[in-house]
């Protein structure tokens, strides 16, 4: 041990105030627990565990996270993340007009949509905060005097809405970049049914509510009617956030009159209603149109008609009938007995009309001219009825929507397609029978009854009763 070295320094002394601090008592000793945290201590420990040394242990790091950027590309796709150009009607849009911007091309995000995430939100934001910094710009070639900063303000703005939870619900609710209204017609071929309606369903579904759990998918043409019924009966029963709060009607700034503050509330109120009221009623049609068209309904019903064929024969093939059986037939034969009595009173109804226009007149030639004309302007009045057969059974469909189906609670996908389909055959036995104005008759007692659930319902049951027409059970 070397020896200790004296230093020449020497200490100044004390000021002439200078007052010695008096002594005090120490605290009283305590016990506490320390808890070894941290990056460091994790390193510690693996080394100890393994019996590493520092460099063995950084080369093993390495190594390891050099597998890990290998396996994955996140690198490549956060790098596209905000990259999108835009175009010059973009870079020229008004700050004051940012209502009116879509957000997510402004971020370079138009790709993603609604599907980008907080982070990628996050970090397109920067990238464009980096290329449109008005001190950026400044300095470039073509900029001397001017710092338009328009299009940096419409960047914080589109990044205000869209890091806001609440404010992008209600941007994405009304989002024009994405097209609502484009769904299939219903007549293209069933094999592309589940490749032209998938994107619609998963475009719906993302107004569902989350408390509702999982949306079903579409599936395919080999799911079981219990996942087909299911899905129908989800989105006939939808559960949507969507809100129309974006496109209320702002309150000029400074106008301190309560009276129109409120008159404004309220229009916004009502407007909102009326957007929701109209988009309900959309994917109602949107879903009525896939379940038209949807090939495992068709399916479906083959099988329940084969089945209810194969339980009709007995042993060898010989058909047994049940009780239920011979009484359908009965009903049936009686049907058919009225509607020919109804055809042939229709008959003696024109017979009758006709001499009635033969008597008046002296002449045959008279009475025949007279008689063609009467035939004539009658069926120009049926032709007439058949060109508004089209508008007056929209009608009826719209009515029975607007009844919730005739349904208590929820209608199920089975309840609704019955419903349908017994107004569709109500429709066509007046078309069968040659009485397409009496489908104006029936709208028009329909109309008159609508604000009653139930006179509506009786209302088609005694037209469909008159007829005969299948699924009448239906109004029963």
């Amino acid at each position: 041990m070397t020896a200790p070295q004296l230093l020449p320094f020497a200490l100044p002394s004390a000021p002439s105030g200078h007052k010695p601090i008096a002594p005090t008592s120490l605290s009283a000793p305590s016990t506490s627990t320390l808890l070894a945290a941290g990056p460091s201590y994790v390193s510690h420990v693996r080394r100890q565990v393994n019996q590493l040394t520092f460099e063995q242990d950084d080369l093993n790091e390495k190594a390891r996270l050099d597998e890990l950027d290998a396996q994955g590309d996140d690198e490549e796709i956060v790098d596209d993340i905000g990259d999108e150009e835009e175009s010059p009607r973009l870079l020229k849009s008004d700050p004051k007009e940012w209502k009116s911007q879509d957000h997510y091309a402004v971020l370079g995000l138009s790709a993603l949509r609604y599907k980008a995430t907080p982070a990628q939100i996050k970090l397109a934001h920067r990238k464009k905060v980096l290329k449109h910094h008005p001190d950026k710009k400044a300095g470039q070639a073509g900029s001397e005097g001017t710092n338009d900063d328009s299009f940096f303000k419409c960047i914080a703005k589109a990044h205000d809405v869209l890091s806001n939870p609440e404010r992008r619900r209600q941007f994405d609710s009304v989002d024009e970049g994405i097209d609502d209204e484009k769904v299939p017609t219903g007549k293209e071929p069933e094999a592309k049914f589940f490749d032209l309606w998938r994107p619609v369903f998963e475009r719906e579904a993302r107004f569902s509510n989350p408390k509702n759990g999982a949306v079903p998918e579409l599936g395919d043409i080999d799911s079981p009617r219990e996942h087909v019924d299911r899905l129908y009966d989800f989105f006939y029963n939808f559960d949507s956030w969507r809100t129309f709060e974006y496109l209320d009607k702002d309150v000029t700034e400074g106008d301190e009159n309560r009276d129109h503050r409120r008159y404004i509330d309220k229009k916004n109120r009502a407007e909102r209603a009326r957007r929701k009221k109209e988009d309900n009623a959309r994917l109602r049609n949107v879903v009525d149109k896939a379940l038209a068209s949807d090939p495992r309904i068709k399916l479906f019903k083959q099988q329940e008609k084969a089945a209810r064929e194969a339980k009709k024969k007995g042993k060898g093939g010989a058909p047994t009938k049940s009780p239920a059986d011979v009484e359908a037939e009965k009903k049936a034969k009686a049907e058919e007995e009225a509607k020919a009595k109804a055809e042939s009173a229709k008959k003696e109804e024109e017979d009758k009309v006709g001499a009635d226009v033969v008597c008046n007149f002296t002449t045959t030639a008279d009475a025949s001219f007279a008689l063609q004309s009467a035939r004539a302007d009658a069926k120009k009045a049926r032709d007439a009825a058949k060109k508004n057969l089209k508008k007056h059974k929209k009608a009826l469909r719209d009515l029975v929507v607007s009844l919730n189906y005739f349904a208590d609670g929820a209608p199920s996908a089975s309840v609704i397609e019955q419903q349908l389909d017994a107004l569709d055959n109500l429709v066509q036995a007046y078309v069968d029978a040659e009485e397409p104005e009496k489908v104006a008759k029936l709208r028009e007692d329909a109309e008159g009854a609508k604000s009653d659930k139930q006179k509506v319902k009786a209302v088609f049951n005694v037209a469909a009763q008159e007829k005969g027409s299948k699924g009448k059970e239906a109004y029963e």
